[in-house]
C-alpha cells in the first residue's frame, strides 16, 4: 500500500510540513513510524480530536505504523497552544482516569475504523525525569527568542504565560525524541496549533541524536457559518455518549452548514473519493441526502451500528413530523420529583431544551414549543403528572425532541 501523503492531500487534511518533498515521498512511497498526542485534560475526546484520528486512520490504511500517544505527563502541565489563559491544573489521579478514559475511545475508533496503532503514555518517561539533568541536556537546546517567535507564545504573552506553561514546548520535543529512540518515529503529526512544538521536537532529534524527523500538520477547522467547531448550546461535541448522547451527537453533523458538507464528508467519513464527490454536488433538499450520509458514517465509527441507526431512525422522524421516539434523549423524573400539575416551562429547561426560563418563554412567544406536537403559546401551561407516566415528547423548533416521562 502506498499514496498516503495524497490521501490526506487530496481530503484536505495537510496545512504544513516542514519538507514537503520529505514528507511526501516517505509517506508515498516508504513505511513510516509516526505518532500523535492527546492530552488527558478531560474524560473525553470532543469533535476537535476527529481530525487527528482520522488522519492516522488513513495513514495506518497505507502501510504505516502509528503510535498515540497520550500525555499523562504533559497534562500535569497544561498545552497553553489556543489558549488565553491557564488551564485547570488536575490531579494525577483525575490525570490517570481521564487517560484511562481516552485510551478506550481511541481504541474503539480505531477499531471500527480498520485502523491500529500502539498507545503509549509520556509520563512513563516525563513522571520522573530529574529537572537539573534535564535542563542541561534538553534544556539547552532552546532558544527563548526562537520559542517566542512562535504564535502560542506570542498570543499568550498578551494575556500572561506561566513559566511552568513555557516548559510544554521542551517536554512534547522530548516526547518526540524519547519516541525516536524507543520505536524509530520520525514523523510528528497534529493541529496546526501544533507547529511550534512540532518544528522544535524535530530540531531537537537533529541536535542531540543527529536525527532526521519531520512535522506534518492539519487545518484547524472551522465552520462556514462562523459558530465554533464542535460546539453547540449544550456544550462541547464530545464523544463520550455520557457527555453528548449518540442522537445529539448525530444531530450536530445532520446540521452543519450546507456550504460544508463536502469538506467534512473528505475530513469525517472513509467513504470512497467518487462516493463523496457524489454527494458533495447534492443541492437543495437533496443536501440533506449527503447531511444524514455525513452524520451516520461519523455515529457510527464513533458509536456503534446500532446507536447510528437509532439516531438517524429518531431524526428522520423528527424531520418528516413523526413523534420521536428510540434515540430520542430522555429524562427519566422520580415521582417524588415532580408536582401535579407539572409546570411544562420547567421541563424545557431540565431538559436542555432551553438553557433558562426566560429562552423558554421567548420560545413559547414564537411558537416554538411543542408538547406532543401541539404547539404551546401559553408559558404558564402545566400537564398532569400522570400524563408524564405514559411520557410526552416536547420539541424546541423544528427538530430538537425531548422526551420526559416520570417513573
Amino acid at each position: 500500500m502506498s499514496g498516503g501523503f495524497d490521501a490526506l492531500t487530496r481530503r484536505g487534511f495537510v496545512q504544513q510540513c516542514t519538507d514537503h518533498d520529505v514528507v511526501s515521498r516517505e509517506l508515498n512511497d516508504g513505511k513510516v513510524v509516526f505518532y500523535v498526542g492527546f492530552d488527558p485534560t478531560g474524560r473525553s475526546l470532543h469533535a476537535g480530536h476527529l481530525i487527528p484520528l482520522f488522519a492516522l486512520a488513513h495513514l495506518v490504511r497505507a502501510g504505516h505504523t502509528a503510535i498515540a500517544l497520550v500525555g499523562g505527563g504533559t497534562a500535569r502541565i497544561g498545552d497553553p497552544s489556543g489558549k488565553t489563559e491557564m488551564r485547570r491544573m488536575l490531579t494525577v489521579e483525575d490525570i490517570q482516569a481521564n487517560a484511562f478514559s481516552i485510551r478506550g475511545q481511541i481504541d474503539r475508533f480505531l477499531s471500527a475504523a480498520g485502523a491500529s496503532a500502539e498507545i503509549v503514555d509520556n509520563a512513563d518517561w516525563l513522571a520522573d525525569l530529574n529537572y537539573i539533568e534535564f535542563l542541561r541536556d534538553i534544556g539547552r537546546h532552546f532558544s527563548v527568542n526562537r520559542m517566542l517567535s512562535f504564535e502560542t507564545y506570542k498570543m499568550r504573552l498578551e494575556t500572561g504565560l506561566s513559566f511552568i506553561e513555557f516548559n510544554y514546548q521542551l517536554l512534547q520535543s522530548y516526547d518526540f525524541l524519547e519516541l525516536y529512540r524507543r520505536h524509530g518515529c520520525t514523523l510528528q503529526v497534529g493541529g496546526d496549533d501544533q507547529w511550534g512544538n512540532i518544528v522544535a521536537g524535530a530540531d531537537l532529534i537533529r541536535r542531540v541524536d543527529a536525527g532526521l524527523a519531520q512535522g506534518l500538520t492539519f487545518p484547524l477547522v472551522t465552520r462556514a457559518d462562523g459558530k465554533k467547531m464542535g460546539k453547540t448550546e449544550k456544550g462541547a461535541v464530545f464523544l463520550d455518549p455520557d457527555l453528548c448522547s449518540p442522537y445529539d451527537f448525530f444531530q450536530y453533523w445532520r446540521n452543519v452548514p450546507d456550504q460544508d458538507v463536502g469538506r467534512f464528508l473528505n475530513l469525517y467519513t472513509f467513504l470512497p473519493d467518487d462516493e463523496v464527490a457524489r454527494l458533495a454536488e447534492l443541492r437543495d433538499r437533496e443536501v440533506n441526502v449527503a447531511k444524514e450520509s455525513l452524520a451516520y458514517e461519523l455515529t457510527r465509527l464513533v458509536h456503534g451500528a446500532e446507536e447510528a441507526n437509532a439516531a438517524r431512525g429518531a431524526a428522520r422522524a423528527a424531520f418528516t413530523g413523526g413523534a420521536a421516539t428510540e434515540g430520542t434523549p430522555e429524562l427519566i423524573l422520580d415521582a417524588d420529583e415532580v408536582d401535579d400539575p407539572v409546570a411544562i416551562i420547567e421541563l424545557f429547561v431540565r431538559t436542555g431544551l432551553c438553557g433558562s426560563k426566560s429562552e423558554a418563554r421567548r420560545l413559547f412567544a414564537q411558537g416554538g414549543a411543542y408538547v406532543d406536537d401541539e404547539a404551546l403559546i401559553d408559558p404558564d401551561a402545566t400537564v398532569e403528572s400522570a400524563r408524564l407516566t405514559e411520557g410526552v415528547m416536547l420539541r424546541a423548533g423544528k427538530k430538537r425532541y425531548y422526551r420526559v416521562v416520570r417513573a
